[in-house]
């Protein structure tokens, strides 16, 4: 398979963007292309927004497409910030007919993980790693040993009552038009809850608001764990959605 024939599509709760990547360097091959995620993000409105990302590129080859909330199987589990009408669809299977194309769909946050452990800020990193997305949600990506937990879904921990992501996500930052500190003490106060609960040896922190990284992460305490911006910045999800359609090899 050539390097650069793998194309990687990123789902996520306001936008969806998608480019060909260069697994070998695990950078994009191009400028990605982005499309506002539809209201509602049906199933059907959804599949038209990554046909016309696809179609951009005029891509013929394997797809793997990131889905913010838990896949299994290439199934949707849940839609937490999307239309409930993708819980319990064979996801997979409606890409690859819509596209017609190999298809591979695994949770946004795992994407960005596997890309940041191969190519980004935890390569190399043994133990316990946990990589955060922050954006409309919070993404969260386990890794042990550099093995993969898949699905854990962190943004859910409660957190004074209610989601952690309702109150630490960078969409909670600009809905309560919260200054960095401000917004910097909710995110100390959510990397507690996932310290005390994982002990992990490096916290990276992506998503869009990873590329302000200078704006917030001085402004946290220092903990047990190293806290480091992710290197691949919002283009993870993308890498990382590439990286798992060549490895299932269709």
């Amino acid at each position: 398979m050539a390097v650069a024939t793998v194309f990687g599509v990123d789902i996520g709760g306001s936008g969806i963007k998608g480019a060909p990547v260069d697994l070998g360097k695990g950078v994009l091959a191009e400028e990605r292309h982005k499309v506002l995620t539809p209201r509602p993000a049906s199933p059907e409105a959804v599949v038209a927004a990554v046909r016309e990302v696809v179609r951009h590129f005029g891509h013929q080859g394997p797809v793997g497409l990131t889905f913010p909330g838990v896949v299994v199987g290439g199934h949707t589990r849940t839609a937490a910030n999307v239309d409930k009408g993708w819980v319990g669809l064979d996801a997979q299977g409606l890409f690859r007919e819509a596209l017609d194309l190999p298809a591979t769909v695994l949770n946004d946050a795992d994407a960005a993980g596997l890309a940041e452990l191969r190519h980004g800020a935890g390569r190399g990193q043994d133990g316990v790693v946990l990589v955060l997305t922050f954006g409309t949600g919070i993404g969260s990506a386990l890794f042990v040993d550099g093995a993969l937990v898949p699905n854990t879904e962190l943004g859910h921990l409660e957190m004074r009552g209610k989601d952690a992501e309702r109150r630490a996500s960078s969409a909670a930052k600009e809905r309560h038009e919260l200054s960095w500190a401000d917004w910097s003490v909710r995110v100390d106060e959510y990397l507690d809850l996932v310290e005390r609960l994982f002990s992990p040896q490096l916290i990276i922190i992506g998503g869009g608001v990873s590329r302000k990284h200078d704006k917030f992460l001085p402004l946290l305490k220092e903990r047990e764990a190293g806290v480091v911006p992710a290197l691949l910045r919002n283009d993870a999800g993308i890498v990382g959605a590439a990286m798992a359609a060549a490895a299932r090899g269709d």
